[in-house]
């Protein structure tokens, strides 16, 4: 069997797959990786990208300078939400590396990125639209791009936004390597390939057999600000024995906990940037029922395997097709049957057609509980937490810093300072975004606790300036 150290990785990028829980490439990351290690421009064809993101992702950014500034990588991908979950992977493998990646995309005011995209920025993932908008704006400046990655093509396609694809293609430098991932090879993609694509290696791959048979499945049309209520009633309803929740990224997964804990709920949480031992600890709690509910993305969940789950709420429904399937796949093991149940939101509707043509089966929809339901449904006792489990991976912290723009701080600056005022070694200091007032900086490997606990201020510049544990 293959593991990651068979690709000759560095050891930055080892620890980030450690702190992401990964330790078996999967089939489309197994034949992507060396491929695009060695430079050749590569087509993907699938019907999903289960893993496929950190197949791109862990060889550019393995591939990238890290002390070069100026983007290097851009990747883009039909949705926004798309975006943000391509950009928190690029994130959580690039942290040792120190890699510092922006998402840009609409509905998003663009002052806000246009700010992040003035920082020391290596890659940018982004929607076709925003992403040309800021490069004929001049706020990025793709002269420097060595990777373009091409997420979803056929998707890119559907959606209209072929030209502006073509139109980011033919400004982005000659010199470079292409990566494309698309279900279907139309002749409009076909065109592209010829026409942008030197020699591409062709990699087809065909999706593992389904086993949903014993599994329950339904899904509820809800408003993005409405399924916390319905959570709740469906809680109150339905017969819950224990309970996976999934969530597309660690920020949702962070509020949907949050939220539940302060509405008694016994439940923990696992994501991507929790270390390794604070997963697993987590993972045992719910194993040996300490916990009811257990709050996931799709990356973290890959450890749990238990067998008494009665339910599995796809509280975001996945962009990822095989991601449906892992995720339900939770539930009626062991023999039992399961209830898998998928919110939708108004603009999801494509997702659900996806995911039903992916496994050949018409999900059908659930109706909300009526309030009499609610109302006449017998009291359930749900048992406060009675293990605490540290959610928090004390391996990185990010810190503010009471200084940005404004006062003529620089990157230098800041960097000088936490090691020669805050005793901070240089390999631990890690991105660094500068605002106009203020900066927050990831500080790697333990050093950060270490930081605030001995300096509540540090001299930046000749003057004491406060720092503190950044807010989410």
């Amino acid at each position: 069997m293959i593991n990651f150290k068979d690709f000759n990785l560095n050891e930055s990028m080892l620890k980030s797959l450690k702190l992401m829980n990964f330790d078996v490439p999967t089939e489309v990351q197994e034949k992507v990786i060396p491929l695009a290690l060695s430079g050749d421009d590569i087509i993907v064809k699938a019907q999903t990208g289960s893993g496929k993101t950190a197949a791109f992702a862990i060889p550019i950014i393995e591939n990238l300078i890290a002390n070069e500034n100026a983007v290097q990588a851009l990747v883009l991908t039909p949705t926004r939400e798309l975006a943000v979950q391509v950009q928190e992977t690029f994130s959580t493998l690039g942290v040792y590396k120190k890699i510092k990646t922006v998402a840009v995309y609409g509905k998003q005011p663009m002052s806000i990125q246009k700010n992040q995209l003035s920082q020391r920025v290596h890659i940018v993932v982004g929607t076709p639209g925003r992403t040309l908008d800021h490069i004929e704006k001049g706020n990025l400046d793709i002269s420097s791009v060595k990777y373009l990655i091409i997420d979803e093509a056929d998707e890119m396609l559907n959606m209209g936004f072929i030209d502006e694809v073509e139109n980011i293609i033919k400004k982005v430098p000659k010199l470079r390597q292409t990566l494309m991932f698309s279900a279907t090879l139309s002749y409009e993609i076909k065109e592209l390939i010829n026409k942008y694509m030197f020699s591409p290696k062709l990699i087809e791959l065909t999706p593992e057999t389904l086993t949903v048979a014993k599994i329950n499945q339904k899904y509820y049309e809800i408003d993005e600000n409405l399924k916390y209520n319905l959570l709740e009633d469906l809680i109150k309803t339905e017969d819950i024995t224990k309970a996976i929740l999934f969530c597309r990224t660690k920020k949702n997964v962070a509020y949907l906990a949050s939220r539940m804990r302060v509405s008694s709920y016994s439940v923990t949480e696992i994501h991507g940037d929790m270390l390794q031992n604070d997963r697993l600890s987590a993972l045992k709690a719910f194993k040996e029922d300490k916990f009811q509910f257990i709050v996931a993305t799709d990356v973290a969940a890959r450890g749990i395997d238990v067998n008494n789950v009665s339910h599995v709420f796809n509280y975001d429904i996945p962009l990822e097709l095989e991601a449906y399937v892992h995720r339900i796949g939770r539930t009626g093991r062991a023999g039992s049957s399961g209830e898998a149940i998928t919110f939708v939101t108004r603009y999801e509707d494509k997702f659900l057609k996806a995911i039903e043509e992916f496994i050949n089966m018409k999900i059908p929809q659930g109706i909300h509980p009526s309030k009499e339901e609610v109302l006449n449904a017998p009291k359930k006792e749900f048992k406060p937490s009675v293990a605490k489990i540290n959610n928090k991976s004390s391996d990185i912290i990010k810190i503010h810093i009471n200084g940005g723009k404004k006062k003529k701080i620089r990157r230098g600056d800041i960097v000088a300072s936490l090691i020669h005022s805050g005793g901070v070694p240089a390999d631990d200091i890690g991105v660094i975004d500068i605002f106009d007032t203020y900066s927050y900086v990831d500080i790697l490997n333990g050093s950060g606790k270490k930081l605030l606990s001995m300096h509540p201020e540090i001299n930046l510049k000749g003057k004491s300036i406060k720092i503190q544990r950044a807010k989410k």
